[in-house]
């Protein structure tokens, strides 16, 4: 009998020391108390933000069905006439079933506010179901509208919401880097894993992040101590168990777990329960970084969800398509840009003695070598000047970057400011040893100098942009750089090479880190 009583009391102090979860059960206090204030000030600027998209997103759809109306009929809605009663109307259905579908597709959703890419998909999605339903309409009920008034407010629609959509965005960025429009996290896991969750949390201002406090297992009451990170010392608010009551007093509307092993199942579905009433989110992040959205897949298994990373695809047919663009794209750019070509190769050999083009070796796919062709920027023999320079290096790791080379010639300047010098380049495209959109080109010295998981840049053609391009070009530091060429190989896609194009062109006329 004794033995037995002793062996329930073993159990439940076991339980206790192994389920911390109970104690977080415990932690009861804020949970029935009400949303706190910080969460009350995110959903009214959230709402206000909706309410600004929802009045751009009417005025743009009415003026676009209004001045489709305009250019069909040559009349605006509501002119006299039983004819021009019919397609007003049919203008104004038009208008609602449009403003509704972008509803219906959460255009306005506050869970994508600043997100960029998604915004702009759900605006454009919408748009293409209305009028397809639209077309489907008048296909099967024979309503004979004219397809040329759709097919005018089809893209002056499209065109108007996503601009609005940019320059809300450019707005939210702007007030987010002034310190307005935070989403204040909360970040709970082990000291390593929530480091490096706040890194990348705030890693740009414009994405709004705040981390106001970690709690980190292990950790008893708050004293006064703080982690270390890239923005700055964090206060750690105690271990695990204290994370509702730290929601309060660090001012946090988010949680974000970076670890789940140390609540368990059970424990995290009573944090969800307990943050439910706070009008608290909760995030949870499944610890692998610089993965695409389109390869994780929440497949349920068993009850459990599990997430599933699809693999990189970047041979066979995808290698082909890639390709096949390539050469397009190549040839389309060396036939339009040829006179800036000549105007170049004229200024450069007129001012500066020297070759015209200044080959590079550089080593491509599957470490085959190859001459990188660039317009020559720099004084004749400038490589034997690089030794003397080395000590002005403003780079890390293995680039070499000086803001202020001396040995640049002032024709080289300009052509460096606009990338000019850059466009011979796309005759290594034409001749397969180099890509459009890709890592960028690594010297001989830097492969040798490259370790296991840096020789995955070799498995594609190294491009003339990048996402290193598009995110800092010359400003960024070595890891930077080789990380995001990592995230490009892993996560290649044609509709991404698209958007690194487009953001290129946009850092090249801003001269966004070029020297």
């Amino acid at each position: 009998m004794v033995g037995h009583q002793s062996t329930t009391v073993a159990r439940k102090r076991a339980l206790t020391r192994t389920t911390p979860v109970r104690i977080i059960g415990s932690v009861q206090g804020t949970g029935a108390e009400g949303p706190p204030s910080q969460v009350l000030d995110r959903s009214r600027w959230q709402r206000r933000y909706a309410a600004n998209l929802r009045i751009t997103d009417t005025a743009v759809v009415c003026g676009a069905v209004i001045f489709a109306h305009y250019i069909r009929f040559g009349h605006a809605p509501l002119a006299p006439g039983y004819a021009n009663y019919y397609v007003t109307a049919y203008s104004v259905l038009l208008a609602i079933l449009w403003l509704s579908t972008l509803a219906g597709f959460h255009a306005r959703s506050a869970r994508i506010i600043g997100r960029g890419i998604e915004e702009y998909r759900r605006a454009v999605e919408a748009s293409l179901w209305t009028f397809g339903a639209i077309a489907m309409a008048e296909l099967i009920f024979k309503l004979e509208i004219a397809r040329g008034y759709l097919a005018v407010a089809l893209p002056v629609g499209i065109i108007g919401l996503v601009l609005s959509r940019w320059l809300w965005r450019k707005s939210v960025a702007r007030k987010r880097v002034e310190g307005r429009y935070q989403t204040a996290v909360l970040a709970v896991g082990k000291s390593e894993a929530v480091a490096s969750l706040a890194n990348e949390l705030t890693r740009n201002p414009r994405d709004g992040y705040r981390v106001v406090g970690v709690c980190i297992p292990g950790y008893g009451p708050a004293r006064g101590e703080h982690l270390l990170v890239r923005s700055g010392a964090i206060p750690i608010v105690g271990g695990e168990t204290y994370a509702l009551e730290a929601i309060r007093t660090c001012g946090a509307d988010t949680v974000a777990i970076a670890g789940t092993e140390h609540f368990g199942i059970q424990g995290i579905r009573r944090l969800i329960w307990k943050l439910e009433p706070m009008g608290v989110d909760l995030v949870v992040s499944p610890g692998v970084m610089d993965v695409a959205v389109s390869r994780l897949v929440m497949q349920p298994v068993a009850g459990i969800p599990l997430l599933h990373i699809e693999k990189p695809q970047y041979r066979g047919a995808k290698r082909f398509q890639k390709r096949a663009f390539d050469f397009c794209f190549a040839l389309t750019a060396v036939t339009l840009t040829l006179p800036i070509l000549l105007v170049a190769a004229i200024a450069t050999k007129m001012t500066s003695r020297g070759r015209l083009f200044y080959c590079s070796e550089r080593i491509g796919i599957d470490g085959q070598p190859f001459s990188m062709l660039k317009l020559r920027t720099m004084v004749d023999e400038a490589d034997k000047q690089l030794a003397s320079l080395l000590g002005n290096n403003e780079s890390d790791g293995l680039l070499f970057k000086i803001r202020d080379d001396p040995r640049i010639t002032p024709v080289g300047r300009v052509l460096r400011r606009f990338s000019i010098d850059e466009l011979p380049q796309f005759i290594n495209v034409l001749r397969q040893e180099m890509s459009v959109v890709g890592p960028r080109p690594p010297l001989r010295r830097e492969v040798e100098a490259y370790d296991c998981d840096l020789q995955r840049r070799l498995l594609v053609k190294p491009g003339i942009t990048g996402l290193w391009q598009v995110s800092g070009r010359s400003d960024l530091s070595w890891d930077d750089a080789v990380r995001l060429d990592l995230s490009y190989i892993d996560n290649w896609s044609m509709s991404g090479d698209l958007v690194i194009i487009a953001k290129t062109l946009r850092a090249v006329l801003w001269h966004d880190g070029a020297y």
